[in-house]
Formats: structure tokens, C-alpha cells, sequence
């Protein structure tokens, strides 16, 4: 059984129990959803059906990159139903034969008028849209990665672990000066070793920029690394996986700058700690922000997030009372406790996380540079 028919059976399973008899994934242009590559294998820009009776159906828009990389027991092309999302799914009804009357669930992010439309040239079936279903139940699956998965991570993060090193060497040497020169050494080399490009756009902030939690914009042509705190956020994408990992770097720190670092680094290693299998990630959240609270400084953003064909994913990391996830082995997730200082600057370090039956792992090696 290959790893997405493996991935498949849970969700048949699911739909078993919850009396589902069709559901659509959708990854298309401005409802994209990584659950297609996940279940498919194919990188993008597809509608997959799955039924009842555990039968899947890919229609992609590229036939040709759909063979090469898709796995389902029907691929179909886009163009055969005009490329209209609700003749597809007429055809994809018909091709798995579901029965008249019976539910379909449609992403929950189907625009209403667009869900009118499914339910009115649908009629003849329960056509369902809603939050807490299929969809919902493939993000919590996905959270708890697989043994394919957690091997394709820490080949990313190898690739990027050599990089991080580069940047150290090519920072003290003077090669790398601009936040430029930053963000584009990472492309071409995470390029070079085999990924598929970054994951998101690289944020390079100089001491100038380094205020603001994400750069705006993302990185210029001004200096990197100069006197103050720059920071440096960047991810790998390799095989569609994503690694997320923030680098400070330190020079000639003002005290109030050293004061920033110094609680960052220590909210690091209190987060680290308390990695354990069956703790709310609220708890482990909520110790940080009560150890910058004690300095009277704030954090204003997440501890953390799960990662994986996203870059956010779950498991949330967050000190938030809708927050009620628990962490387990197989989660891979980022740390990533920072201070932020409109005259001093800001400060942030990053790293990815595998939690093992054993203890948390550290895949990533970010890191405080001092210069």
C-alpha cells in the first residue's frame, strides 16, 4: 500500500463513521489546500474526490505532472469538465457512483455564493460545507507526522542546518553585507542542494528593521549585521516540506539590547524543557510569556506552530484560551520565542522540533551569533 492510499484509509475511516459519502479536497488558485499532496501526492492545483466505498479520484489541472507524481485510483483531466469546479463534481459523482441523496462535504472555505451554486445544480444530493469536518479531521492527521515525513525533514533540515552555517562564515567574513545578499545566498543555495526553493520569503531585517516581528518589506538593500540586532527568518522547501528557522545576529549590544537577547535566549530554553509527550501547548506557551511578563516585556506574537507542507500548520503554540492542543510523538513544530523594541530593536530564535517517544529533538541548529 503506497504511503497516500495509507493516508487515505484514515479518512475513509473517518467518513465511515461520520455517514459521508463523498469529500472534496481542493488546491486551485485562491483556495489552496496542501491536503491534495498530502493524499496524492500531487504538488498542486487539483480537485481530489474521495468515497465511501475508499475509491479516489484526481483531477488536475496538468495531466502530465499528474502522472508523474499523483496517485489515485481515477486521474481525469480538468479540461474534461471545462475546468468548472461543479461539472467535476457531477463527474467525479458519477465516475465513483455515489448514490442520489446521500452527503458531500466541500471544503470549508468554498465561498457562500459558490456553495449556492453547489447546492443548487446538486439537488439531488446533501451537499455540506462546515468547519468541523473532513477538513478539519485531515489538519489534526496531519499534525502528527508520518515516518516518510519525518525522514524528509530531517533531510531539509540537514540542507538547511549547512546553510545556517554558510551564513555564520560568510556574515564574519564580510561576504554577505546586505539583507539582500542574505536572502538571495539562501535561494540559490538551498537551490544548489536539491530543494524546491524557500518556503516563504525570507525575512532579512538589519539592526535599522529589526523592530518589527515580519520586515517591511522583507529584505532591502540595506546593511545586515551591522551594530545592533539583525534578524534573519527562513525556511527550505524540500519534497514540499517546509523547515521555518529565525538567526540573530549580535554586535557591540547597547545593555538594553543585551537585555532583550538574554530573555529570549532563556524563554528558549524554558520552552525547550518542557517538550513532553501529553502537554497542552497553552501550558508551555503560557510559562513564557509569564517569564518575559516578570521583566515587563511582552511577546506579540505565537511561541510557535506546527510545519509541514505549510509553513503554519498545526499544532498552535499559543497562550490563548481556544487553544487546547497536546502535544505527541511525531508532532514537528518550531520554538521561536522574540522581544521587539522600537528603539533597541528585535530579537527572535527559531528552531524546528521533532517530538520523539524519546524527548524532543532539535532538527534545526538556529542560533544567537555574536560578532
Amino acid at each position: 500500500m503506497s504511503i497516500y492510499q495509507n493516508r487515505r484509509e484514515k479518512i475513509y475511516d473517518w467518513m465511515a463513521l461520520e455517514g459521508v459519502s463523498m469529500v472534496l479536497f481542493e488546491d486551485t488558485e485562491g483556495r489552496r489546500d496542501p491536503s491534495v499532496r498530502w493524499l496524492s501526492g500531487q504538488p498542486s492545483d487539483a480537485l481530489l474526490f474521495l468515497s465511501i466505498d475508499r475509491k479516489s479520484m484526481l483531477i488536475p489541472w496538468d495531466i502530465n505532472m499528474a502522472l508523474l507524481y499523483g496517485n489515485a485510483d481515477i486521474t481525469v483531466p480538468y479540461g474534461e469538465f471545462e475546468r468548472h469546479p461543479i461539472r467535476a463534481m457531477r463527474g467525479a459523482a458519477e465516475r465513483l457512483k455515489i448514490r442520489r441523496g446521500v452527503k458531500i462535504e466541500i471544503p470549508p472555505v468554498t465561498p457562500y455564493p459558490l456553495f449556492l451554486n453547489y447546492v443548487g445544480a446538486l439537488n439531488d444530493f446533501d451537499i455540506i460545507c462546515r468547519e468541523l469536518g473532513v477538513h478539519e479531521e485531515t489538519e489534526k492527521l496531519r499534525a502528527v507526522k508520518d515516518d516518510e515525513e519525518i525522514n524528509i525533514y530531517r533531510k531539509a533540515a540537514k540542507i538547511t542546518n549547512d546553510i545556517i552555517d554558510l551564513l555564520e562564515k560568510n556574515v564574519r567574513s564580510g561576504k554577505i553585507k546586505t539583507e539582500a545578499d542574505a536572502a538571495l545566498f539562501i535561494e540559490a543555495e538551498g537551490r544548489r542542494r536539491g530543494c524546491d526553493g524557500t518556503g516563504f520569503e525570507t525575512l532579512a531585517a538589519g539592526p535599522d528593521r529589526s523592530f518589527g516581528i515580519h520586515a517591511f518589506p522583507a529584505y532591502t538593500g540595506a546593511a545586515f549585521a551591522g551594530k545592533g540586532l539583525s534578524v534573519l527568518d527562513f525556511g527550505l522547501k524540500y519534497a514540499g516540506y517546509t523547515t521555518d528557522v529565525t538567526l540573530t545576529f549580535a554586535r557591540d549590544l547597547s545593555p538594553a539590547q543585551e537585555k532583550l537577547l538574554t530573555l529570549t535566549e532563556k524563554a528558549y530554553k524554558l520552552a525547550l524543557s518542557m517538550i513532553s509527550d501529553g502537554t497542552g501547548t497553552r501550558t508551555i506557551a503560557a510559562a513564557v510569556d509569564t517569564l518575559f511578563g516578570k521583566s515587563k516585556k511582552h511577546m506579540p506574537h505565537a511561541l510557535g506552530h506546527g510545519i509541514g507542507l505549510k509553513e503554519h500548520e498545526s499544532p498552535a503554540i499559543r497562550n490563548r484560551d481556544d487553544n487546547s492542543w497536546v502535544l505527541r510523538p511525531g508532532m514537528i513544530f518550531t520554538l521561536e520565542p522574540g522581544l521587539y523594541d522600537p528603539l533597541h530593536g528585535g530579537c527572535r530564535l527559531e528552531n524546528d522540533i521533532l517530538l520523539t517517544p524519546a524527548g524532543a529533538e532539535v532538527l534545526t541548529e538556529a542560533r544567537v551569533i555574536r560578532l
